[in-house]
C-alpha cells in the first residue's frame, strides 16, 4: 500500500457526495470518509488504543497545570518558610503561567528535529527534573527558579495532544475526543487549591510538590508506552530534520505570522479572554471567602473548589458533544462542512451564561445584605460551578477550531493559541486579588463579564465570516498553502 501524507489526506477537499440529509443519514464512517478522504488513517488505529492515547494525553496535561494553581493555595505557609512575602510567591506562579505559555516555542521545533514521540518524552523528564528541584529548594531564588523554568515544559502537552488528536480522529469525531482531552487540562487548575487546602491543612506545602512529583512519573510511564509518534517522523532517534534547516525550526515567526488572519487573531483573543475570567475564578476563593465569610480553615475552603472543578468537567463535555452535533446541523443546511461551523455552539455560554454568572456572584458578593455568613455561600457555589461550565463549554469549539483552520499550520496555530491564552492567564492570576481589593468584587466580576460578551463577539464574527477573513488575508498576504478547507 502506498504511503499516505496524513496532512495532505487530511488537508484534501472533496466534493458533496448527495444530498446533506443524505450524508447526515449515513453512518459515522461513511460520512467521514466522504468528508476527508483520510479514513484509512482514522481507521487504522483501534478505538480502545485512542482512548489510551487520548487518556495520556490528558494526564500529561493535568500534571503540568496541577501547579498553576496549587501553590497559590500555599502562598502563606511557602512564605513563612522561605523568608519571604506572599506577593512574591503570587508572582512565581504567574511567572510558571507565563513561561507555560511561551514554552511551545521551545519545545515544538524541538518535535520538528527529533521527532513528537522523542520530544514528549523529553520534555515530561525535564518537568520531572525541575518539579523535585522546587520541592527541595532550599531558597526562594532557588524556588522560584525551578518553578519558572518548570512552566517552560508545560504548554507543549496541549499543542502535542491537540495534534494528535487531529491526525487519529476524523471532523465528527474530533469535538468530542478534544472534550475528554481537555479535562486534563480544565481539571488541573482547580484540583490544585482542592488538594492543597487539604494537604496544606495536615501536612507541609512542598509534600504538594512531591504529589506533583509522582503525577509526572505516571505521565513518563504513560508517554512511554502509548504517545505516538508522527506519522513524518523517521523511526527510532533519527533526526527529522538536521544543519541550518533544524535552527530554523527555532524561529518563532511562523507562529505571529499566523496571526495576521483575522479569524485566527480574533480566536487566540477569545481565548485570552475567557482565561482571563477563568484564573480570576480560581485566584480569589481563599481571599473572598475568608474576608466576606470568616471561613480560616484552608481545608474548608479547598472544598469549596469542588463546584468550578465539576462545572468545568461538566462543561468540557457538553461543549465537546455540542460543537459536534452543531457540525452536523451545518451539514445538514449547507452540503458540506467548514472549520468555524462548531464556533456557533458556543454562543450561549458566551453571551448569556458566563456573563449572567460572573454578574450575580460579583454584585451578589459586593451587596451586604445579599450574602451571609451562614447561607450566603449557597450563591459562590452556583455561580462559581455554572460559570465554569459555561467557560469551558465556550472553550470546546474554539479549542477544536484552532486544529482544524489551517491544518497544515495547526501546530503554529495552537501554540499562538496557548502564548495568547496564558499571558491573559498570568496577568489575571497575579492581579485578581489586588483588583477586589482596590474596587470590589462587582467591578472585577463586571470586567469578566464584558471580557466574555467580547469573547463571544469575535466568535460570532469568525463563524460567520471566518472564510472571507481567510481569503481576504490570502489576497493581502499573496499565495499561501493554507488555504483553508473543509477537513
Amino acid at each position: 500500500m502506498p504511503s499516505i501524507d496524513p496532512e495532505k489526506a487530511v488537508s484534501a477537499p472533496t466534493e458533496p457526495t448527495g444530498s446533506p440529509e443524505a450524508a447526515v443519514s449515513q453512518p459515522e464512517n461513511t460520512l467521514d470518509r466522504v468528508e476527508t478522504r483520510a479514513s484509512i488513517l482514522y481507521d487504522s488505529i483501534p478505538l480502545w488504543r485512542k482512548c489510551i492515547i487520548v487518556f495520556a494525553c490528558s494526564w500529561s496535561t493535568l500534571a503540568a497545570c496541577f501547579s498553576s494553581t496549587s501553590l497559590l493555595w500555599a502562598s502563606k505557609e511557602i512564605s513563612e518558610d522561605l523568608n519571604t512575602t506572599s506577593q512574591v510567591v503570587t508572582f512565581s506562579t504567574a511567572g510558571l503561567i507565563l513561561a507555560m505559555g511561551m514554552s511551545a516555542l521551545v519545545w515544538s521545533p524541538i518535535a520538528s528535529i527529533v521527532g513528537r514521540r522523542v520530544a514528549y518524552i523529553a520534555c515530561t523528564t525535564i518537568l520531572l527534573a525541575f518539579t523535585i528541584g522546587a520541592a527541595i529548594a532550599p531558597t526562594i531564588e532557588v524556588f522560584v527558579a525551578m518553578r519558572v523554568l518548570s512552566g517552560l515544559q508545560g504548554c507543549f502537552y496541549h499543542v502535542a495532544g491537540q495534534t494528535i488528536i487531529a491526525e487519529y480522529f476524523p471532523p465528527m469525531q474530533r469535538g468530542r475526543a478534544n472534550s475528554f482531552f481537555l479535562v486534563g487540562t480544565v481539571a488541573g487548575p482547580p484540583l490544585g487549591p482542592l488538594i492543597a487546602g487539604i494537604m496544606v491543612q495536615y501536612t507541609c506545602w512542598r509534600n504538594l510538590l512531591w504529589l506533583q512529583v509522582s503525577m509526572i512519573g505516571l505521565s513518563l510511564v504513560l508517554a512511554f508506552f502509548f504517545v505516538p509518534a508522527s506519522r513524518l517522523d523517521k523511526p527510532g532517534l533519527a533526526l527529522n530534520i538536521r544543519g541550518w534547516h533544524a535552527v530554523a525550526q527555532f524561529n518563532p515567526l511562523p507562529v505571529f505570522k499566523q496571526m495576521q488572519y483575522p479569524n485566527i487573531s480574533f480566536t487566540h483573543l477569545s481565548c485570552g479572554f475567557l482565561s482571563w475570567t477563568q484564573y480570576s475564578l480560581l485566584a480569589t476563593p481563599r481571599h473572598v471567602l475568608s474576608t466576606r465569610f470568616g471561613l480560616t480553615s484552608t481545608m474548608t475552603i479547598g472544598l469549596f473548589y469542588i463546584a468550578p472543578a465539576t462545572g468545568f468537567l461538566l462543561g468540557t463535555v457538553i461543549g465537546g458533544w455540542f460543537s459536534d452535533k452543531t457540525v452536523r446541523k451545518w451539514i445538514a443546511m449547507r452540503g458540506e462542512r467548514l472549520p468555524q461551523d462548531r464556533l456557533n455552539a458556543g454562543m450561549f455560554a458566551f453571551w448569556v451564561v458566563i456573563p449572567f454568572f460572573m454578574l450575580l456572584q460579583g454584585w451578589g458578593l459586593q451587596c451586604s445584605n445579599c450574602s451571609t455568613a451562614v447561607g450566603g455561600l449557597a450563591l459562590p457555589i452556583v455561580t462559581s460551578f455554572s460559570t465554569a461550565a459555561g467557560l469551558l463549554a465556550a472553550f470546546a469549539s474554539l479549542n477544536t477550531y484552532c486544529a482544524e483552520a489551517i491544518p497544515k499550520k495547526r501546530c503554529e496555530i495552537i501554540a499562538g493559541k496557548y502564548m495568547v491564552q496564558y499571558t491573559f492567564s498570568a496577568i489575571s492570576s497575579a492581579s485578581a486579588v489586588p483588583l477586589i481589593e482596590a474596587v470590589g468584587t462587582g467591578p472585577a466580576g463586571t470586567i469578566g463579564a464584558i471580557l466574555a460578551v467580547l469573547a463571544g463577539l469575535l466568535t460570532f464574527t469568525t463563524a460567520k465570516q471566518g472564510r472571507s477573513m481567510q481569503e481576504w488575508a490570502e489576497e493581502r498576504l499573496g499565495p499561501r498553502s493554507s488555504k483553508e478547507l473543509p477537513v
